[in-house]
């Protein structure tokens, strides 16, 4: 027998980085809503990698805070060590990576949905979801029965979790967490899609056990580009972090002992991640390699916690700490805690709409790694587009949904509705038709209107936004103008450079467009110049630099947009349009996609088929017209 707990307009299952962004999102929208999550001590927390950004997550970041989110201010407020990453490629790929106190940046967002106005935070197992008739019915372990219009389920690694090291496994969440078996086998019940992926985390070791003075110092940033718009207060780092590698006697540990891996032994039926592999699949996999990468960074300034990136494992224990011993720094490591995988439900996301609702569950939806996603920057951003939508659907307002072309998060969310994925899915900036155009530098510019329209972006934010963008278009505006003389010392400088001198008067926009020069270097021969923000000053030289390749792609986004408008109607039966093939009816019945363009970017439904819809679209809308 259970009881009435109380009535929620949006209840969110799971306090991690999608959850989290859920519930604020959807409360600071107006919605009366609960986040419930199995221990309150660990929300946000960060059971792998204690960092924030890297390649292309970074820009999910960036782009999560022009919206309103909350990550990139708790990334911001407990950096312990910055870079930002790939700057010797061009700006597309430059993205941000923070290395995050793991404790400091869970109490940030502990409290952050404490203090959230129109939040209640619960601290309950979830054991079963019901459908009601105006709604949904979850209830706890202790019978406590909620009432609630939408839920969000954002589960993690929990649901249905399962530790592996070696011979041994056993239920539970990461860290040493309960897992959520009994919620795992209502949604069964609810007829959701269910999958099992894995994903696994190096071990964490002593600090003091570890020589430092045999391994590669790897330093942060001079100068710090903060993740979020908000940020006034500069950065600082705070550590170091280091490299070390691997050596034939950590791979003939390993393979001695493959055989005690439960992934070679048949244990584990979950898929892992392709692109961050346990050291034994680096093993197997890369057999010619000699040697593997492994960075050693810090957990935390009041911890001796140091994480082993590199290094996940689901070996034995006695075997790790062979293998770790083997590695220079590391052949007196003291093991605080070891490494393990961790296998899991997760739902197949082509069962969700592009604003991540169940296509046959109304009011439901999904977020982060149970949507089939890894890492806790593709996690968050799904967390708010899920909450942006649980909240909307409340309060009658339209659906908020990005495409490929506006940004990452658009093409992030589009990959696993539309494409789906056979393993954890992570984000990189090649998964990007547009990338020139979806950089880290123009999050703002993309998505802070947006932001602003939904409600979610302050005065003084908003100001300063429209502050940078005056200084840009002034700035783009005053090079184009600006005649830059022949002369004797600017053609030493151009022929030094590797460029043409002058011989007639040049715009400054044409001499920054030349590959060899940059913004920055002609400072000596542009005396009127203002004092810009960098921000504002990367954006002009790249829009100079790139400005052909940018309006090819902005060609292309058009004819993206142009198929996106013709939409599908939900009530189509592909089975009964002639000229599809066989393979593109069988993909179109299953993902029932929204629109042309969503349509045209299922795997099996070639450009052919396409043609067919569109004719048979024309037909329908000729048909009605004459009726």
């Amino acid at each position: 027998m259970g009881y009435p707990a109380g009535n929620y307009q949006v209840a969110v299952v799971g306090a991690g980085h999608a959850g989290i962004e859920a519930a604020l999102v959807a409360a600071r929208l107006g919605c009366r809503t609960i986040l419930f999550t199995i221990n309150l001590d660990w929300v946000g927390n960060m059971p792998c990698n204690p960092s924030i950004g890297g390649t292309a997550k970074g820009h999910l970041v960036r782009e999560l805070d022009a919206l309103g989110g909350e990550m990139g201010k708790a990334a911001d407020a407990t950096t312990l060590q910055s870079r930002m990453l790939n700057r010797g490629k061009g700006p597309a790929v430059h993205s941000l990576r923070a290395q995050i106190d793991r404790r400091a940046y869970s109490g940030y967002m502990k409290h952050a949905v404490e203090r959230q106005p129109g939040l209640e935070v619960k601290q309950a197992e979830i054991i079963d979801l019901s459908k009601a008739e105006d709604g949904w019915h979850l209830t706890t372990r202790l019978g406590a029965i909620y009432h609630c219009e939408t839920v969000i389920l954002a589960t993690g690694t929990f649901l249905g979790g399962r530790i592996y090291v070696g011979e041994v496994n056993f239920e539970s969440g990461p860290d040493g967490t309960f897992a959520a078996t009994a919620l795992a086998d209502s949604l069964k019940r609810l007829g959701l899609p269910l999958r099992r992926f894995k994903t696994g985390t190096p071990a964490r070791v002593a600090k003091d056990s570890i020589d430092f003075s045999v391994m590669e110092r790897q330093p942060g940033d001079d100068k710090i580009t903060p993740f979020s718009y908000q940020t006034e207060t500069p950065i600082g780092n705070q550590v170091d972090c280091y490299i070390t590698y691997t050596n034939d006697a950590t791979k003939q540990v390993i393979l001695k002992n493959l055989h005690r891996s439960p992934l070679y032994a048949g244990q584990i039926e979950g898929v892992g991640p392709r692109y961050c592999p346990s050291i034994e699949d680096k093993i197997v996999r890369f057999a010619d390699k000699e040697r593997h990468q492994l960075f050693v960074e810090p957990c935390g300034l009041e911890t001796e916690e140091m994480y082993l990136q590199g290094m996940s494992s689901s070996l034995p224990e006695e075997v790790q700490i062979a293998f770790y011993r083997t590695i220079p720094g590391l052949e007196h490591v003291q093991i605080m805690r070891n490494a393990y995988a961790i296998e899991y439900d997760c739902v197949d996301p082509q069962a969700l709409r592009p604003t991540l609702e169940f296509k046959t569950l109304p009011g439901l939806y999904g977020a982060g790694q149970f949507n089939g996603s890894s890492g806790y920057e593709e996690a968050a951003v799904q967390g708010f587009m899920a909450g942006v939508n649980a909240a909307h659907r409340v309060l009658g307002k339209p659906a908020f949904v990005l495409d490929r072309a506006s940004s990452y998060i658009g093409t992030l969310i589009d990959d696993l509705v539309t494409k789906g994925c056979s393993d954890p899915y992570r984000m990189m900036t090649s998964r990007s038709e547009y990338r020139l155009l979806l950089r880290q530098d123009n999050a703002d510019e993309r998505l802070m209107p947006l932001g602003r329209q939904l409600g979610l972006i302050d005065d003084k934010t908003w100001k300063s936004f429209e502050a940078r963008q005056a200084q840009k278009q002034r700035e783009l505006e005053r090079l184009q103008k600006t005649t830059i003389a022949p002369g004797e010392a600017i053609n030493r400088f151009l022929t030094e450079r590797g460029t043409a001198p002058l011989a007639t008067g040049c715009f400054l926009a044409d001499l920054i467009r030349r590959p060899q020069l940059d913004y920055a270097c002609l400072a000596p021969f542009d005396p009127n110049r203002p004092a810009l923000p960098e921000a504002v000053t990367e954006k002009v030289e790249v829009e100079l630099k790139y400005e052909g390749y940018i309006a090819r792609q902005a060609a292309q986004v058009r004819e993206m947009r142009r198929l996106e408008e013709k939409r599908l109607p939900d009530s189509i039966n592909y089975a009964e349009i002639s000229g599809l093939r066989l393979e593109a009816r069988e993909k179109l019945q299953k993902v029932r996609p929204e629109s042309v363009g969503q349509a045209s970017r299922i795997s099996g439904v070639s450009p052919a088929d396409i043609s067919v819809l569109l004719i048979w679209l024309e037909r329908n809308r000729r048909q009605g017209e004459n009726i």
